[in-house]
C-alpha cells in the first residue's frame, strides 16, 4: 500500500476532533516495522463506527495513516440526511450527519480517551454528558466574511450558470483563509441572522460595494457580525469595515431597520489593520445603544460589538452549573476565577462564596466585567488586569491580595501557560474547578498539577457545539 492508493476499510472507533479510525494489518505496510500490535491505524475524517468506506491514502507514518473519504459503501446506523444544504462544504458543522445521540456518546467517549490513554488517569468519577437544550439555532453570535473570491460549489460549477465569483458573503472554506462560500441560510444562529445576512448581501452587491481585498488592501467590506440575546429580543448588527463610508452605511441602516424591525442595534466597526479580523479599531454607532443585554442564570450582561460572551447562553447556564456544583462553596470561601473575560463566571458564583476575584489580560473585558458587576448590584467581586501567560504572583503581591481557598480556570483552547500552572500550585487552593474547550490540553495542564500535589477527583463534558465535534469538560481537583 502507497501513497495515493484507494482502498476499503471498516471504521471501529472515533477519535477526538472527529476522525473515523480503520486498523489494518501491518503485513500490508512495507515501512512499518514489526511490533506486538500487529494492527496499523488510519484516520479517515467524516467517517463513523460502523461505516464501510473508500478512502484515498494521503500519508503514511510509521505509527499511523491518513486517509480522505472518497466514497461510503456502507454507512453506519445513526447516519442521517443534514439539514443544511451547504453540509458538507461549509466548515461551520461537522456532525450534522450523525444523530445526536451519537454525538453525544462518542464525545464523552473521546473525552474519556483523552484522559485515560493521553493524560494516563486512572480512578477518577466521569459524570454523564449534559447535552444541549437546542441543536439548532443555539448561537448567539455569527461572523460571516464577505470575499471578491467566492467558493463555487461542484453542483454551481456543473449548472452551467452565469455566477459572479467576485462577492460572497458567508463563511469560510475549512484550510483556506481567502475563499468564502456564499450561502443564504445556516441552522446555527437564528432564522432573523438569516434574514440579515440576505439583505445586507442584495443591499451592497446592487451598490457594487467593492470588497475588501488581503492581498491589495483595498476596499470596504470585511466582516458581518450577528449577535442575539436568547432572553430578550435585543438583536445587533455590526457591519466590519476598512474604512468610514457615512453616507452608505445610513442607507444600510434605515434598510435594515425597514426590513428587519426586530433590529435593535446597528454598530460599524471600522478595522484600520491589514489582519482579516472581525474587531474595529474604533466604532460608530448608527441605530440603537451599541450594545445588548442577555441573561446567564439570574444575572443580567450587557454586550457590546466586541464583548466575550458565552456563544451558546442556554447551555453556558448550565455548564457554570456544573462548575459551581463541583466547587460545593460553603460561602466563606476566597476565589480566583482566571481568565475571567466579562465576568460571566465570577458574577455567576458571587452568591456562593465570600469573595471573587477575576483575573484577564484584556483591558476592554474588565472594563466590560466592571459594568456587569454594576448591571448586578454585585459588591463581593474584583477584576485584576494580569497576563496569565506570565507569573500574576507579582500583582497579587502588589494589590495585596488574599490567598484563594479555590481556583477557577477556564483557558482558551492552547490551554494554561506552565508559569500560571505553577503559580496555582504556589497559591496552594484547596479545590481547583478546570472548564476548558480543549481536554487534550486540559488533560496536559492537570498533569502538571497532579504532579503538584493535587488529585484529579471526578469529570464532566457538556456539549456547547451541536453538530460539531467541539466538547466543553469540567474537571475537579483537590490538594
Amino acid at each position: 500500500m502507497k501513497k495515493g492508493d484507494i482502498i476499503e476499510l471498516e471504521i471501529e472507533s472515533y477519535a477526538f476532533e472527529g476522525k473515523g479510525i480503520a486498523r489494518i494489518n501491518k503485513s500490508e505496510l512495507n515501512h512499518v516495522s514489526n511490533s506486538i500490535d500487529k494492527k496499523y491505524v488510519i484516520f479517515v475524517p467524516h467517517a463513523y463506527p460502523g461505516d464501510i468506506v473508500k478512502a484515498k491514502i494521503l500519508r503514511l507514518k510509521k505509527s499511523y495513516g491518513e486517509a480522505k473519504l472518497e466514497e461510503i459503501i456502507k454507512p453506519a446506523e445513526g447516519r442521517i440526511e443534514p439539514e443544511c444544504r451547504y453540509f458538507g462544504v461549509c466548515g461551520g458543522c461537522k456532525q450534522q450527519d450523525l444523530d445526536y445521540t451519537l454525538q453525544l456518546k462518542y464525545k464523552e467517549e473521546q473525552v474519556i480517551d483523552v484522559f485515560n490513554r493521553l493524560g494516563g488517569f486512572k480512578n477518577f468519577d466521569v459524570e454523564p454528558i449534559l447535552a444541549s437544550e437546542k441543536i439548532f439555532f443555539y448561537r448567539n453570535k455569527m461572523e460571516f466574511s464577505f470575499s471578491e473570491k467566492r467558493w463555487l460549489t461542484p453542483d454551481e460549477i456543473k449548472s452551467g450558470e452565469n455566477i459572479d465569483s467576485y462577492f460572497a458573503l458567508g463563511l469560510h472554506i475549512p484550510r483556506m483563509f481567502d475563499k468564502v462560500l456564499d450561502i443564504d441560510e445556516c441552522f446555527l444562529q437564528s432564522p432573523e441572522s438569516n434574514k440579515i445576512l440576505n439583505v445586507t448581501r442584495d443591499f451592497f452587491k446592487t451598490r457594487k460595494t467593492p470588497v475588501y481585498s488581503t492581498k491589495t488592501h483595498t476596499g470596504y467590506l470585511r466582516n458581518l457580525v450577528i449577535r442575539n440575546s436568547a432572553h430578550t429580543k435585543d438583536l445587533m448588527v455590526n457591519l466590519v469595515t476598512s474604512e468610514e463610508d457615512d453616507k452608505l452605511m445610513r442607507e444600510y441602516s434605515d434598510t435594515l431597520k425597514d426590513k428587519i424591525p426586530e433590529i435593535t442595534t446597528i454598530i460599524n466597526n471600522i478595522n484600520l489593520k491589514k489582519s482579516q479580523v472581525a474587531v474595529g479599531d474604533y466604532e460608530k454607532v448608527y441605530y440603537g445603544d451599541g450594545f445588548i443585554f442577555d441573561k446567564i442564570g439570574k444575572y443580567r450582561y450587557r454586550i457590546s460589538a466586541n464583548s466575550f460572551f458565552q456563544t451558546n447562553t442556554l447551555q453556558a447556564e448550565k455548564l457554570y452549573g456544573v462548575a459551581a456544583g463541583f466547587a460545593e462553596f460553603s460561602g466563606n470561601e476566597t476565589v480566583y476565577d482566571l481568565y475571567s473575560g466579562a465576568g460571566t463566571i465570577t458574577i455567576f458564583i458571587s452568591e456562593f462564596v465570600k469573595k471573587v476575584y477575576g483575573f484577564e489580560s484584556v483591558q476592554s473585558a474588565v472594563d466590560d466585567a466592571n459594568i456587569n458587576c454594576k448591571l448586578n448590584n454585585i459588591s463581593n467581586t474584583e477584576f485584576v488586569l494580569a497576563d496569565l501567560n506570565k507569573s500574576f504572583l507579582p500583582v497579587i503581591r502588589d494589590l495585596q491580595i488574599e490567598h484563594p481557598d479555590v481556583v477557577i480556570a477556564d483557558p482558551p483552547r492552547s490551554g494554561m501557560n506552565p508559569k500560571t500552572v505553577n503559580d496555582i500550585l504556589k497559591l496552594s487552593p484547596s479545590k481547583i474547578v478546570y472548564i476548558s474547550c480543549n481536554p487534550a490540553t486540559q488533560a496536559r495542564d492537570i498533569n502538571l498539577l497532579a504532579e503538584g500535589g493535587y488529585k484529579l477527583v471526578k469529570i464532566k463534558p457538556v456539549d456547547m457545539f451541536p453538530q460539531t465535534y467541539h466538547i466543553e469538560n469540567v474537571a475537579l481537583l483537590i490538594k
